[in-house]
């Protein structure tokens, strides 16, 4: 594992880890969990596990670290609820100290459930009776949240109300659709195959948001080909089919999934997949468009550097010999809480009390003003990459990914065409 993190605590991590939703999941069919504040976790798939241990270096800086494999099984109680925990691979205890765990929730504070008989770990003072109220608690969230998936099957395109005041990323935990859909369908899958594995390995990934306080997300499924070379052919037609049907035939590239944070009327809005599928290149273009405005205005000061880095990594790609990236996405990121600076010239005691609201033109935008934000760029999702490299593929390519290259041209000029038309 890497040493980034530092110190943890090694004697709760051997206890294990409560994995809870990654709430900042916006596309994708597998299951991302959070592992620690600074950790996600995700079902290992060889191919994938073997690009991170491989990878160029000159490509890290647009993937999500690589932290290691932790092995994850589930315990159920005896009213069917179930939850995933994460322990070390056997053997991999030396390693536990490069990973920091101080901010994971560890299983003291969960309930075990063995021979279908209740046994509190480290937590005697907790009452059967809040025992019962927990479950009945669950219970009625398991099933409101089943019809919040019947809903999001048919919406495609959501805003939730989010207060002003307090933490706008905590409100997100109890909205993001797309993230919870994936965690109960990867407990769902689990608890069919409990008869024959209770075991799996998955892998620790860098979390690309937590340094953002309300993270604005942007999954965009790229190139011109989505299937991998060992697709069935019913999968291949399946996968052709998608991309014939929208705009990463002609573009190389479509909206996998959006989060995004309006500050104009405190409202989360999010675009899954489907809809991603259905935009015309306009479309696509006006969903970008709608990606960068915070409700109240575009957030020009994010284009240069988005434009910078997706520059960056096109020529990063250009010279990689052989891989092919199909069905991978690119996630653009940016935080939607605005940090703001006092002007030079600004009186710093009439300024201190000035309130967030007052930040709008009423106030006056000469005393505030948005810096320039960080935007991060990064690749995910490699359970089909391929390259000459990995030695056991049947079919090797040459030269670059000229599928993926195309959808990141064609991206960086529709951005361009934006700004350019924001500033006229």
């Amino acid at each position: 594992m890497s040493p980034a993190f530092g110190a943890m605590e090694v004697e709760h991590y051997s206890k294990g880890v409560l994995l809870e939703p990654f709430v900042h999941q916006v596309g994708g069919h597998s299951c991302v969990l959070r592992f620690n504040d600074k950790t996600i976790c995700k079902p290992l798939i060889q191919r994938e596990h073997q690009f991170y241990e491989t990878l160029p270096t000159e490509m890290r800086k647009f993937t999500p670290q690589y932290e290691g494999v932790v092995s994850v099984s589930f315990e159920e109680d005896e009213d069917g609820n179930l939850c995933l925990i994460a322990y070390p691979l056997n053997g991999d205890h030396d390693n536990l100290e490069s990973l920091d765990n101080s901010d994971c929730e560890t299983k003291n504070k969960l309930l075990r459930w063995t021979n279908k008989k209740t046994v509190l770990l480290e937590n005697e003072k907790v009452s059967k009776e809040w025992v019962r109220q927990h479950r009945k608690e669950e219970k009625m969230k398991s099933h409101k949240l089943e019809e919040e998936f019947d809903w999001l099957k048919k919406s495609e395109v959501m805003y939730y109300s989010a207060e002003k005041k307090g933490n706008v990323s905590s409100q997100i935990k109890h909205h993001n659709p797309w993230s919870m859909k994936c965690h109960q369908q990867q407990l769902q899958r689990m608890k069919e195959n409990a008869k024959h594995r209770n075991q799996y390995k998955f892998i620790l990934l860098e979390n690309l948001t937590s340094r953002y306080e309300v993270p604005c997300v942007l999954d965009l499924k790229m190139g011109t080909r989505q299937h991998g070379d060992d697709a069935s052919e019913e999968k291949k037609a399946n996968q052709i089919r998608k991309c014939q049907q929208s705009t990463s035939a002609i573009i190389g590239v479509r909206v996998c999934g959006m989060q995004v944070y309006q500050t104009g009327t405190a409202q989360l809005m999010f675009m899954n997949k489907y809809h991603g599928r259905k935009l015309s290149v306009q479309g696509f273009k006006e969903a970008l468009y709608q990606f960068f405005h915070n409700g109240k205005y575009l957030r020009r000061e994010l284009f240069e550097s988005v434009i910078k880095k997706l520059t960056e990594l096109k020529s990063v790609l250009e010279k990689q010999e052989s891989y092919r990236f199909y069905s991978s996405s690119l996630l653009i990121i940016y935080d939607g809480k605005e940090r703001q600076e006092v002007a030079v010239d600004s009186d710093p005691e009439d300024l201190e009390d000035l309130s967030e609201e007052s930040s709008d033109e009423s106030a006056g935008a000469y005393a505030y003003k948005p810096t320039a934000s960080t935007v991060d760029v990064r690749m995910i999702d490699f359970a089909h990459t391929t390259c000459k490299y990995y030695g056991e593929d049947s079919v090797v390519h040459e030269g670059q990914d000229t599928g993926y290259v195309f959808g990141l041209q064609n991206l960086i000029d529709i951005i361009k065409e934006i700004r350019d038309e924001s500033s006229e």
